[in-house]
């Protein structure tokens, strides 16, 4: 594999995990779940 094709697919791989992220956080329910997972770490 070339270094341009590896170089293409890392970024690829990075919109496709930041497309991700951003669809889950569009849904609130997920964004107060990860919160109190987040919280629930701390008590």
């Amino acid at each position: 594999m070339s270094a341009r094709a590896r170089h293409l697919l890392a970024w690829a791989a990075a919109c496709v995990l930041l497309a991700g992220v951003f669809a889950l956080y569009t849904r609130p329910d997920m964004a107060v779940m990860l919160a109190d997972r987040l919280w629930a770490c701390f008590q």
